[in-house]
């Protein structure tokens, strides 16, 4: 062992024992693996199945149809959605669950454009957004006559004006890990009278967002990350209440209307966020959810946040410590302000690195096509886990020359 290797080593023996949060670890089903991809996918939490069981042998199998009172599945959405909202900085009665972030980014961009003043003809889109936000951007626009204007977060504030009926931004960058200025640009959109739309879905969970500190109107984000909810668990959808009563959803499904079992020809919106419901809700994984939540009982956000900032520095710390010079370059700022909860590093030969990594126990993801991502889960992820990660990827980055072509069909990830 290097003297480095056993200074950080002791290091973060230090740090894991000083953390408030390292008993959380043992409430997830988790190996000797250095898991650092629940920014893709969270872990699973261990009392899950067990929850799952009761929903499928009884409120399914034995009260049937039942359960939708008796069980409560249907208020799910928004009992869930309440749970949701102190992780993201909102009152009671403003979040509700259901459909994929997909989805939901369709309905908010076209409420947001119906929000705006009349006369306005220009979407802005953050340019470096995860393509489905922009794809769905797109279809917005065709489908009420506005065009997209695709912009750097950074240049928002000198690209908006009198013709800008709503902008959709991410709160962090899934490639680099940036966390954009969220209450600024939304302080700016404001003083153009334009409605924001922001994606939660690499913030939710990981760190302060503030929804209704910073007068947010419209957020969605997925609950499969941070937030451990499991594979395309549903989505949220938030409504700022000042907006509820004018929110005009694309999708205006049954379990929006005012009265969903009268099955009038007409439609007549629900009062409130239930307004931003669509079909029957996906009852298994809404509840799977529900259960996952329960990890986070008794946890202050902020201190996830603390956490975070200091794995992170950390990992920068070993990655520094044990990577030869010149192999990796971080495109994570190093400043706080400006950082979510991954490190992403450049690296030339990153689809074959990757795939030695997750070979050797050590799970991150791949952003092609030179991008190794790792996410900081600080429920579960431990400063030993960083360590051993850099070390790691210092073993596999010396066996691999530099230069070295990777397999176009290495890795599949998620979001």
């Amino acid at each position: 062992m290097s003297e480095n290797t056993g200074t950080l080593a002791a290091k973060a023996a230090e740090l894991d024992a000083a953390d408030e949060l390292a008993g959380r670890r043992g409430l997830f089903t988790l190996d000797d693996t250095v898991y650092l991809d629940g920014n893709s996918l969270g872990a699973l939490p261990r009392h899950l199945p067990g929850r799952l069981h009761d929903v499928i042998t009884r409120e399914w199998g034995e009260l049937r149809i039942r359960s939708w009172d008796e069980s409560g599945w249907w208020t799910a959405p928004e009992r869930i959605g309440d749970r949701i909202a102190p992780l993201v900085g909102a009152a009671a009665g403003q979040l509700v669950v259901g459909d994929s972030t997909s989805v939901n980014v369709f309905k908010a961009v076209v409420a947001a454009t119906r929000l705006a003043p009349g006369g306005r003809d220009e979407i802005l889109v953050d340019a470096t957004t995860f393509p489905t936000d922009g794809y769905l951007a797109q279809s917005a626009a065709r489908l009420t006559g506005h065009r997209i204007v695709a912009v750097a977060p950074a240049d928002v504030p000198a690209a908006l004006g009198p013709r800008t009926a709503a902008v959709l931004l991410n709160h962090v960058d899934f490639r680099t890990g940036r966390l954009h200025d969220l209450p600024g640009l939304t302080a700016a959109a404001h003083r153009v009278g334009a409605p924001v739309v922001w994606d939660l879905c690499h913030s939710a969970g990981a760190l302060p967002v503030g929804l209704d500190e910073h007068g947010v109107d419209l957020a969605v984000g997925c609950t499969y990350k941070y937030l451990n909810g499991g594979p395309g668990s549903p989505a949220f959808l938030y409504v700022a209440e000042r907006h509820q009563a004018a929110f005009d959803s694309p999708l205006p499904g049954w379990t929006s209307h005012a009265d969903p079992f009268g099955m009038a020809a007409e439609y007549a919106p629900a009062d409130g966020a239930v307004r931003g419901r669509t079909g029957t809700p996906d009852i298994l994984s809404m509840l799977a959810l529900e259960a996952s939540l329960d990890v986070w009982d008794g946890v202050r956000i902020e201190a996830v946040r603390a956490k975070s900032l200091a794995l992170t520095d950390f990992f920068l710390e070993c990655v520094e410590a044990h990577v030869p010079a010149g192999r990796v370059e971080s495109v994570t700022p190093s400043a706080h302000a400006e950082r979510g909860s991954q490190v992403s590093l450049r690296c030339a030969e990153a689809e074959p690195v990757m795939r030695e990594l997750i070979a050797r126990g050590v799970v991150g993801d791949l952003r092609r096509p030179d991008v190794l991502r790792f996410g900081f889960t600080p429920l579960y992820v431990g400063f030993a886990d960083a360590e051993r990660a850099a070390r790691v990827l210092a073993e596999v980055l010396a066996e691999i020359p530099a230069g070295e072509p990777g397999a176009r069909d290495a890795v599949r990830v998620e979001a």
